[in-house]
């Protein structure tokens, strides 16, 4: 059976039926009389892509935050000691950093996290880009030509995003990563913009969003719940590690959105959602459930409780404020802030 058809008929396409429509569409290539310049594009992404899923693959069991930001950074500048110390922090909870391989902060990152917990991936560019001596060498180091396919690995791979000062680059980066978030385009996941003590970078970013943007309703209100801003390398990681609190992760099945939690929710807090959040749901309501028919391929998360609704698949920044609300909760009982 076809991918096509497997799909309508309510069921996943096998690992064959998917590596079959692939060989289709390169087999189609020849046929639409395709530019050779263009194929030559295709190759190179198709094979730093295949190399880079194998890397990761030996790297699912690590939880992941992917660090942005200038290249530029001076070594002991305070931005560069705050992003060293923010890759200490992660790395001491057992997460590893990704960051571009480069100098500046992604280097400061790196050194922070330590060669062991540092993952790599370098674009090839004429200045600028060497290896930072953390990762250079390592089995981690992924080297690409292209900046779709480094921004596809950055965001596939992640689990968190922290954002430092930097030009054009960054800024690039930190707004496709909250535009994918807003269209629902990556999966959910924490974002923190980091300043140096004292520092104003990011506090100025979102002057200009909110005067510019928010106040001309390009934006959604609930669009600003996707960020934290800081100044503290241990709040930042606080921020990234807090989201996980109860939160675990999600998937649709069918019609459902299954949010996989680390406690089951009371009747109490179903109720309370149902009154807080019921604007995000497309009918029906909000049920604690155990694992549903068609997440059989991740049997590792069956024990997990769940919260499934039927969500409307638009209101992502409210999605985000819900799984806040489970967090801050669960806070709540620990005595945390």
């Amino acid at each position: 059976m076809k991918p096509d058809r497997a799909r309508n008929a309510g069921r996943r396409a096998t690992m064959d039926e998917l590596v079959g429509e692939l060989r289709q569409a390169v087999d189609g290539l020849a046929a639409d009389g395709i530019d050779r310049g263009d194929i030559k594009i295709l190759l190179r992404a198709v094979r730093e892509l295949r190399y880079s899923f194998k890397v990761f693959a030996g790297l699912k069991s690590y939880r992941k935050v992917t660090v942005f930001g200038s290249a530029r950074c001076a070594a002991g500048s305070p931005t560069y000691l705050q992003a060293v110390a923010f890759g200490k922090e992660m790395a001491r909870r057992g997460w590893m950093v990704v960051t571009g391989a480069g100098e500046g902060i992604m280097e400061a990152a790196h050194v922070g996290a330590g060669p062991e917990l540092a993952i790599g991936i370098n674009i090839l560019l004429p200045f600028e880009q060497a290896d930072n001596p953390v990762i250079a060498g390592s089995d981690k180091l992924i080297h690409v030509k292209y900046f779709f396919t480094r921004k596809l690995l950055f965001i596939k791979e992640t689990d968190g995003v922290a954002l430092f000062p930097g030009g054009f680059g960054t800024l690039d980066e930190a707004f496709e990563i909250l535009t994918l978030l807003q269209t629902g385009k990556s999966r959910i996941f924490p974002v923190v913009l980091v300043d140096a003590p004292g520092g104003d970078y990011w506090r100025i970013w979102r002057s200009f969003v909110e005067r510019h943007l928010l106040a001309r309703k390009w934006l959604s209100p609930e669009d600003l719940s996707f960020f934290r801003i800081t100044d503290s390398a241990e709040e930042a990681a606080a921020e990234i590690l807090g989201f996980y609190r109860v939160f675990h992760s999600m998937r649709t099945v069918g019609p459902e959105l299954v949010i996989r939690l680390r406690r089951p929710l009371s009747k109490n807090e179903l109720q309370g959602l149902k009154e807080r959040f019921g604007d995000i749901l497309s009918g029906g309501t909000f049920l604690g459930c155990a694992a549903l028919p068609g997440e059989e391929d991740e049997p590792e998360l069956a024990a997990l409780p769940r919260l499934a609704f039927r969500f409307n698949r638009r209101s992502y920044g409210r999605l985000r404020m819900l799984i806040d609300a489970l967090n801050r909760e669960e806070a709540g009982r620990d005595g945390q802030t």
